[in-house]
């Protein structure tokens, strides 16, 4: 007869009896707890009757333009989706490894109850937890993860009550929003994108199987730290699946044999979550300046708890492929004046030159794109919406049009620009690269003239100049002094570039957004771009026509000329900028349908590089940029509005020209007779008296 060891005999008979003693045990509990707690019972049901399966913080998302979500703003990474948009392999793999009777018990599987105290039994404690799904609901919302008899029996008693107010799938879609997953993530939509850049709607069998897998040990079973130990846990569930019918035979081999492909992990202290890239030029952190900006907008509209915690869906007017070409546009413009010769630590980077750039839509100020430095993460703080500088000649835009809405023309003639201005200072003359006594507005604005532009200025009034920048969307300070008119005054990229909007949208300002809408959890809209700020006229269409062919000039013949050997051959209108000491170069221009403002600088003010014009330092960026974003659009350009008019005008008097104005030229060879534009009631009344001199040969050449 064999003998039997005490000790293994007593462990046979407590395996025969331990479903039994399971339930004693439970009962015993509860009839402890239930006896010695007084209030137990209402206490119960008032946590039962309050308790909000659906209330932890969710992220807020971001999405893009085209509606793709790109980055969150939370204190925990959660996303709640409906269980209509998990997979059904992901629900499969859930059941499978956590609760396979979940829609056959009422809160308890007295099976696993069973199987839980048997484990416990031989551990000699509390080990196995035995829970069905609707528990670990309840420990996640109500209750903490300590392992005592008082606090299993609370947990039992508390899903009954939740099986008996909520639906299964309200439990289990509940349960799917709330477990951790490892890396930050809470719930399978964050895990989802977190692991495999995807909506948990679209995860496979073997994605769902890994994320199944770290339910019980989301760090310890990390993929990314651990992924011989996930790759076992996720086998382990798909065969689980596989034992349960839920997959088949191929699918299951398919499943098992697949690696596991992860999306790069990022490692910033700044991390607006995995961008996708539309264009197939798979996934980039990028756009960071400008999810920054939209981050402090709507912190501003709602506060940080709604932004971190409320999920709100903020629906931005980014375009992901417009971004990524801005940035390389700066990037590479950056490498060539200022190219990188230390490392990239914080201490390479430090005191670099910086770029900015800015595209909008003019008809709605829409924010397309936004680069606001050269990274980041070295400095966050945004060069195109926060920064203030003086623009140089890129302000001056907005004195010509000021003096155009005054009844000045493109062919007005201002003369005498050799005579000082007289300031409380003293006389003053500036100074600058193309300065003659005379121009008319047109060649003024076209070679970039200051004297002419601060002559303009005084015939039109400070005091007039400072509305019309007001009603062109300049918000910051503009000083009452002459040397206004050549851009002294500090503006930012953003309003700067939006003001040359309204050029290109028949006058009208569409004040610039990041934001069209916002969204509450449950997808009630609370915040629309349409209730904030209308668009408004801000000058004539007629003004807006003139503005647009006299800038026009600058980038044909003019300071701008070096976007077109640049290779960019769009119709186009645009101004230079540069400030005396080359600390600022900038370059705003536009085609129809895009406005485009750039700008580089040091954010000590130190010079760029001798001689570092606008023209030579920020241009060719624009011209890159504005390549890549109009590639196959048609070169269609602005049409005269209905107070425009054309007239041709004599060079020698400035009077309407007669069939024998137009068979002379000037001294430099150009026609004597030029058509020009004016708003009606502008152009010349009078027609020229007449001319003596002879005509020119019949072979010279114009031009």
């Amino acid at each position: 007869m064999r003998h039997t060891p005490p000790r293994q005999a007593r462990f046979a008979r407590a395996k025969q009896i331990a479903p039994y003693f399971s339930w004693s045990l439970f009962a015993a509990g509860l009839m402890f707890c239930l006896g010695s707690l007084q209030g137990f019972a209402s206490g119960l049901n008032d946590v039962s009757r309050e308790m909000q399966i659906d209330t932890a913080p969710q992220a807020s998302l971001v999405y893009d333009r085209d509606n793709h979500v790109i980055f969150s703003f939370a204190t925990e990474d959660r996303t709640s989706v409906s269980l209509d948009q998990v997979s059904k392999s992901m629900v499969m793999a859930v059941l499978a490894a956590e609760d396979r009777h979940f829609f056959k018990h009422a809160g308890m599987d007295l099976i696993g109850v069973a199987r839980a105290a048997l484990v416990d039994l031989k551990e000699g404690g509390l080990k196995e937890g035995g829970s069905t799904i609707t528990q670990q609901l309840v420990r996640l919302v109500a209750l903490t993860r300590s392992r005592t008899l008082d606090r299993k029996v609370r947990e039992a008693l508390l899903a009954l009550r939740i099986e008996r107010r909520f639906p299964k799938r309200r439990i289990l879609e509940a349960y799917l929003n709330r477990i951790y997953l490892g890396d930050s993530h809470y719930g399978v939509e964050a895990a989802a994108r977190g692991y495999f850049g995807k909506t948990a709607a679209d995860l496979t069998p073997g994605e769902a199987a890994l994320l199944a897998g770290l339910i019980k040990c989301p760090s310890a079973c990390s993929p990314r730290t651990a992924p011989a130990l996930a790759k076992l846990r996720r086998d382990t569930v798909l065969g689980e699946m596989y034992a349960a019918g839920n997959l088949s035979r191929g699918e299951y081999a398919a499943a098992v044999a697949a690696p596991i492909a992860l999306i790069p992990e990022r490692h910033d202290s700044y991390d607006p979550g995995h961008l996708t890239v539309p264009d197939g030029e798979g996934s980039q952190p990028c756009a960071l300046y400008f999810v920054e900006a939209v981050r402090r907008e709507v912190m501003s509209q709602f506060g940080e708890g709604d932004v971190l915690r409320g999920g709100l869906r903020i629906h931005t007017t980014v375009d992901i492929n417009l971004q990524k070409r801005a940035e390389d546009s700066i990037t590479a413009r950056l490498q060539q004046i200022d190219p990188l010769k230390k490392g990239p630590g914080p201490a390479g980077l430090r005191g670099r030159l910086e770029g900015a750039l800015v595209a909008i839509d003019p008809r709605t100020g829409e924010v397309l794109a936004l680069v606001g430095g050269r990274d980041f993460h070295q400095s966050p703080f945004n060069r195109a919406t926060q920064a203030r500088r003086q623009p140089g000649s890129a302000f001056k835009p907005l004195v010509f049009a000021a003096a155009i809405e005054q009844g000045y023309t493109p062919s007005s003639l201002m003369t005498d620009l050799d005579t000082p201005i007289n300031t409380p200072q003293g006389a003053w003359l500036p100074s600058g690269e193309h300065e003659a006594s005379s121009y008319t507005l047109r060649q003024a604005l076209t070679v970039s003239s200051n004297r002419a532009a601060v002559h303009l200025m005084q015939l039109v009034g400070i005091g007039t100049t400072q509305s019309y920048a007001r009603r062109l969307g300049i918000s910051s300070p503009l000083p009452s002094v002459p040397s206004l008119a050549i851009g002294t005054a500090e503006v930012s990229l953003l309003d700067l570039s939006s003001a040359y909007g309204a050029f290109a949208n028949g006058g009208i300002v569409a004040p610039h957004t990041l934001i069209t809408s916002i969204e509450d959890s449950t997808g009630q809209v609370v915040w629309q771009q349409s209730q904030a700020r209308q668009p408004y006229r801000a000058i004539r269409p007629g003004t807006a026509f003139l503005m647009s062919s006299m800038l026009a000039d600058v980038i044909n013949r003019g300071t701008g000329s070096r976007a077109r050997t640049e290779g960019f051959k769009l119709p186009a209108a645009g101004k230079t900028g540069t400030t005396d000491d080359y600390g600022d170069a900038w370059f705003i221009g536009y085609t129809p349908h895009l406005v485009t403002g750039v700008w580089f600088g040091y954010d000590d003010h130190k010079k760029i590089m001798d001689r570092g014009f606008a023209g030579t330092v920020a241009v060719p960026a624009w011209a890159h940029f504005m390549m890549k974003a109009t590639a196959g659009q048609a070169p269609d350009w602005f049409q005269p509005s209905n107070d425009v008019e054309k007239v041709t005008v004599c060079r020698a008097s400035g009077l309407r020209a007669t069939d024998s104005c137009k068979l002379l030229n000037t001294d430099d060879g150009r026609p004597n007779a030029y058509e020009d534009y004016f708003l009606l009631g502008t152009a010349p009344y009078d027609v020229c008296p007449g001319h003596t001199a002879p005509p020119p040969p019949a072979d010279s050449v114009a031009f």
